[in-house]
């Protein structure tokens, strides 16, 4: 389970999946397991919130959850076992701020471990959508996700981490569309310096600890 956390992550989806890991599991099978994982405070859970409101721990689904680790080093290093440290592209990627968008999942394990070391626990909300495709009326359904949730006053905080630009905020854009009344901000952490995009605050990943 701990070694599997990084390729969870790559594989985008909207949680663990315990099943793909240990056959025929499930994570209410494991609850105890993961428990202990939790108390080793070598990772780090953020649950589903089935409800984005104020209170995310009254409607979180603790069955539905990712893992992130809670040093982002030692995620890197997990990532990449079965290649020699000095070989390894990712380093030399990260230092020079050219890391693929495919690896995205390096930074939100680093947001993750920003946010929980300022204190917050961590929530994220994964919705669908109905879209019209074409002239027929043929529909199509998109998923969305909100990396991060914060509860601030009686309103909520959607953030979402992007490794490259900040054009793209599709998530929080329908996020904002269903939930408006509920939001307090919106935040778009990323690799860039601060800036607002509209109503979106756009942050370098580096400030997350000041959330």
């Amino acid at each position: 389970l701990f070694t599997s956390i990084p390729a969870e992550l790559s594989r985008n989806s909207k949680r663990y999946q315990v099943g793909s890991v240990i056959e025929n599991a499930t994570a209410s099978r494991l609850g105890e397991l993961l428990m202990d994982m939790a108390d080793s405070m070598t990772v780090n859970f953020s649950y589903h919130a089935n409800d984005p409101s104020v209170g995310f721990s009254l409607h979180a689904d603790y069955d539905c959850f990712k893992l992130f680790l809670a040093d982002t080093g030692l995620f890197v290093t997990l990532a990449f076992m079965d290649r020699d440290y000095t070989e390894n592209v990712i380093y030399q990627k990260l230092l020079s701020d050219k890391l693929a968008v495919d690896l995205g999942y390096v930074y939100e394990n680093a947001i993750a471990q920003m946010l929980k070391s300022a204190g917050n626990e961590l929530f994220y909300y994964t919705f669908q959508e109905e879209i019209v495709k074409d002239e027929d009326g043929n529909k199509t359904i998109r998923n969305y996700e909100v990396d991060f949730l914060l509860s601030r006053k009686d309103k909520i905080c959607p953030i979402e981490v992007k490794s490259s630009g900040y054009k793209s905020h599709k998530s929080l854009d329908v996020f904002q569309e269903k939930f408006s009344s509920r939001i307090l901000q919106r935040y778009l952490l990323y690799t860039k310096d601060v800036r607002k995009d509209k109503d979106i605050f756009c942050l370098p990943a580096y400030m997350t600890g000041l959330f």
